[in-house]
């Protein structure tokens, strides 16, 4: 695409349908800009365009755009076309900072990320000057730019805060800090002092507390990994500052808002994650100044309001507190009772309270807060960290906690008793605390694993929560139902199991309620209790126990579905995927209405697929219909496919990307189930799987793998006689895919369909090549995972064609070929291979080759006879050789970029391993006594002279043990 007018004005058009409501002008747009992303220049374009648009609504836009670009295209993948010129990238490099830098903030922001993607894949090595490029313009006085820079700055290193430690990481950090650590402590203190300077300009203050904000954060990356030494040196500026600001209240930066944290609020936030920090980390060297933290911290906790905008404020805090208490040498300062008291009172007990914004939140944005309530996501709730804090202090003080705490538990529930309909908030609070108190170490597999010894939870169940769970309506009091069944969740491990089983009819009652937070957390309580282990690796509840529910149980589930804001629930799918995988076949009667369900709900949200999860569960459990089903009847295939096939068939058709390869997998399910022959409607789509742009999607290719695999094992005739011009296709997918490292074993597991069930003059002529092609792949990059592959397809191929076969091919490729597979790749790597289907193939092949190949006994391969065999017995006796050189680095699929959604296995649609020897060979060293007896029979007394002149003492002993189980001798 060229840099013109014209161009500009096209992509200009094009940007603003991809805002248009209306699908059908929407999605068109959309695929015309992927279909010319790949062309030179348009990333070029879409920047031109940001800087010179004169519409705000498209230079957004076109920061967007450019971002996702980046995000999906900047990675270069080994194996996979550079989707970005070489002229591009430095261009891009070249103008990114200074357009970023002049751009206003909602840009700023989007071009600041696009800079910490490039910068997350080259620098510092192929990007080298864009620190100074950065550290340059701190120099420019302009906090428009500064807050840029430092935005930028912050997007690539907080990566810092995770990534595991290596020398790569050390010398980049190295590398930043050298760069960066004294400019940033400059400006730091040159930004406190314009403070002061424009104490009374709100406008002034709002622009430097944000660069402060960022600058925190940055000091947060930076000595993340390990205490630098530049920081360890300056220790005194950056802490003194800290303490002065966290102390710091300027009635000019105070806001009104009470949701929103304002600048102030974040920044003393920010500074308590510091402290926190180097509390746990670096606290011999922060010793001096941890108290004088402490008491600003306290101050801080019992002079900050119960507003929203707090919450982030007032969680750090305490956090910094719990992370202060749990460590032994600051245990002094919490020993006094007083000071225990007054935590308890002063911190803890308020911040547990539910508050009119966590009730909002529970009726109005339920989403929300089951995220933040059942999976954690609520690390900045103050429940959260108050909860955290009394684990803190319970580690060293559990007595003396839990006594106070007990006084407030009674008085609450006592509260509540006095009038319910007003004082449930007084009991939601004692149940909460209860829960912190008992729970000492969680898992979100196994609910609580180790609990406190002084609080009897079995008693506090069956008083206070059983009633609730038990009172006549569903939808009364909805939080003490929902604090009710999550209790049950959090402490299954510790209720005896007869409450459990009590529980279950009042959870499948409580799918039932109107409010999504309880038929959430019940749906989420049954698929946990379901999934806990009894004795002997069973489930704890049984498909017996279960018996009396089935029906109430499913009614109830599917019925929640329909209720308002559960249509694409996950919790409610993954309940009724784990009741499927419980009851097994208890839900037979049942599966007809079932499977309409659920293809309905297909239809309905392949329209518009939103929830990843809800979508894997609705799959997996549509897998364990069929599964459940055909075990029982394998006739009944045919009405699944009857049910499924026009909702499938649609899907391809849109070409729904989220959803292919689910397809894919789920057909692969319902093919392997037929017995004989291919249906019609299968051979129908069979020309489509071979289509390459299905295979441009790494997400596709290990589905589609299976498929293939399917149809030839379950129709290889088949396509041998209506479809031989489709295997050049099939063929051509197996080329390209043994051209990527990262897919070359997906090749294989094809080419082994193809040779172990297609007739045999069907792929004669192809034969050569295909040997060919794997011989060239094996010069230019050879990598174990490929040498494994390629022995065992080799060793398939001398089972399926013969072992004078295998000889033959090679040598007709180039003389003496075979001798050199067997010196060369064979007797040294056969080790590697690993996997008991794939050890047996190879010592079946290798079997044959040396008892089956007169060119073994009598031509110059016959030097390598004894060494094959050594091989083959060190391959059952020795251990397996996992070795992989050191140069050698696989990109594993999961790690591909790109927009794609990455291939997500369905663990219910699992293919059954194959065994192509099968019952022909049931053990390899039996075959092998029998195969060299035979052997020696035809050539009398060589066998036995080959053996004791060159076979090692070690390996002769335990051939004579193989000899001596198979009963035969060698003459």
């Amino acid at each position: 695409m060229e840099l013109s007018d014209a161009n500009l004005q096209t992509l200009t058009e094009y940007l603003k349908k991809t805002l248009d409501p209306d699908p059908a002008i929407r999605r068109p747009a959309e695929k015309f800009l992927e279909s010319v992303e790949g062309s030179q220049n348009y990333p070029l374009l879409l920047l031109t365009l940001l800087e010179k648009s004169q519409e705000n609504v498209i230079k957004v836009c076109a920061s967007v755009t450019f971002k996702n670009y980046i995000k999906r295209n900047w990675r270069i993948v080994e194996d996979e076309p550079n989707k970005i010129c070489e002229s591009d990238r430095i261009a891009i490099k070249a103008n990114i900072v200074p357009l970023m830098l002049s751009s206003p903030e909602q840009i700023q922001k989007q071009l600041s990320d696009a800079i910490s993607i490039i910068g997350r894949e080259d620098f510092p090595q192929k990007w080298p000057d864009l620190l100074t490029e950065m550290v340059n313009r701190f120099q420019s006085g302009d906090f428009h730019v500064i807050n840029g820079v430092l935005r930028t700055a912050h997007s690539l290193f907080k990566r810092y805060r995770h990534e595991f430690k290596s020398n790569e990481l050390w010398s980049e950090i190295k590398l930043v800090l050298d760069a960066f650590a004294l400019p940033l402590t400059n400006l730091f203190k040159a930004t406190i002092e314009l403070c002061s300077t424009h104490a009374n300009d709100a406008s002034a203050l709002k622009v430097l507390f944000s660069s402060l904000i960022l600058i925190a954060k940055l000091f947060y990356s930076l000595n993340f990994q390990d205490l630098p030494e530049f920081f360890e040196d300056n220790m005194e500026t950056w802490m003194t500052n800290f303490h002065s600001l966290l102390t710091l209240d300027n009635k000019l930066l105070q806001t009104d808002d009470e949701e929103e944290a304002g600048l102030l609020e974040l920044l003393k936030s920010q500074i308590c994650d510091n402290a926190a920090l180097y509390a746990q980390k670096y606290d011999e060297e922060f010793q001096p100044y941890l108290p004088r933290f402490v008491t600003a911290i306290w101050n801080l906790l019992v002079t900050t309001g119960q507003e929203v905008k707090y919450d982030l404020l007032v969680s750090n805090a305490i956090q910094f507190l719990a992370s202060v208490c749990e460590r032994p040498h600051y245990k002094h300062l919490f020993e006094d009772q007083n000071t225990l008291t007054s935590i308890c009172e002063k911190v803890i007990v308020p911040n547990m309270e539910f508050r009119a914004a966590d009730e909002e939140a529970f009726e109005d944005n339920s989403e929300e807060y089951i995220r933040r309530d059942l999976e954690g996501s609520d690390i900045d709730t103050r429940r959260r960290a108050a909860c955290d804090l009394v684990r803190g202090l319970c580690k060293f003080f559990e007595g003396p906690v839990t006594g106070i705490f007990s006084g407030y538990v009674n008085s609450m529930l006592q509260e509540y008793a006095k009038n319910p309909s007003v004082n449930w908030k007084h009991k939601d609070a004692a149940i909460y605390l209860v829960t912190s108190l008992a729970s000492k170490a969680q898992t979100q597999k196994h609910g609580i694993t180790q609990a406190n010894e002084l609080v009897n939870l079995t008693e506090f169940f069956v008083n206070h929560i059983q009633p609730d769970l038990k009172s006549a309506s569903v939808n009364e009091f909805p939080v003490l139902k929902a604090d009710g069944i999550k209790y049950i969740m959090i402490f299954r491990n510790q209720v005896p199991k007869e409450q459990l089983l009590v529980s279950i009819p009042l959870l499948i009652n409580h799918l039932q309620a109107e409010s999504i937070v309880v038929h959430t957390y019940a749906a989420h309580a049954l698929e946990r209790l379901f999934t806990m282990r009894g004795t002997n690796n069973t489930t704890l509840i049984t498909a017996a126990e279960m018996a009396p529910f089935v029906e109430v149980l499913l009614t109830n589930l599917f019925k929640a579905l329909t209720l308002p804001g559960s249509s694409e629930n996950e919790y409610i799918m993954k309940a009724i995927m784990r009741s499927f995988s419980l009851l097994q076949e208890s839900i037979i009667p049942y599966i007809p209405s079932v499977i309409t369900q659920l293809t309905q709900k297909l239809l309905a949200v392949s329209k518009n697929p939103s929830k990843p999860h809800f979508n894997h569960y609705m799959f997996e459990s549509i897998c364990l219909s069929i599964r459940i089903t055909c075990k029982a009847n394998p006739d009944a295939v045919g009405s699944f496919e009857e049910a499924l096939f026009m909702v499938f068939t649609e899907i391809l058709q849109n070409d729904v990307q989220e959803f292919i390869p689910y397809v894919f997998q789920v057909m692969s399910l319902l093919l392997e189930m037929h017995k004989n022959e291919i249906p019609s409607s299968y051979m129908a789509l069979f020309p489509h799987l071979l289509q390459p742009v299905l295979w441009e999607r790494t997400g596709n290719i290990p589905p589609l793998v299976r498929l293939l695999q399917a149809y030839l094992e379950r129709g290889a005739n088949t396509i041998a006689n209506a479809a031989a011009d489709k295997i050049p296709g099939l063929l051509g997918v197996f080329q390209k895919l043994i051209a990527s490292k990262a897919n070359d074993h997906q090749g294989f597991y094809l080419l082994n369909s193809i040779i172990e069930h297609m007739p045999p003059g069907s792929v004669d002529q192809y034969r050569k090549q295909i040997f060919i092609l794997l011989f060239q792949r094996l010069q230019n990059s050879k990598t174990t995972k490929f040498i494994k592959s390629f022995l065992v397809f080799i060793n398939l191929y001398c089972i399926k064609y013969g072992a004078l076969a295998l000889q033959e091919i090679f040598d007709s490729i180039q003389p003496k070929m075979f001798g050199m597979v067997l010196e060369k790749i064979i007797i040294p790597e056969i080790q590697k291979v690993s996997g008991q289907v794939e050890k047996k193939i190879c010592a079946v092949g290798i079997t044959k080759i040396l008892t089956e190949c007169p060119p073994m006994m009598d031509t110059e391969y016959t030097k390598l006879w004894t060494p094959l065999l050594q091989a083959l017995i060190g391959l059952f006796e020795l251990p397996e050789d996992d070795t992989i050189p050191d140069e050698e680095h696989f990109i594993d699929i999961e790690d591909t970029p790109g927009y794609q959604t990455a291939f997500s296995q369905l663990a219910f649609a699992g293919k059954k391993e194959h065994d192509p020897v099968g019952q022909m060979v049931n053990n390899p060293r039996i075959h092998l006594a029998q195969s060299l007896h035979k052997l020696s029979t035809a050539c009398p007394g060589r066998v036995p002279s080959m053996l004791s002149t060159s076979l090692n003492a070690e390996a002769l002993q335990y051939l004579q043990g193989y000899l001596q189980a198979a009963s035969v001798t060698l003459l």
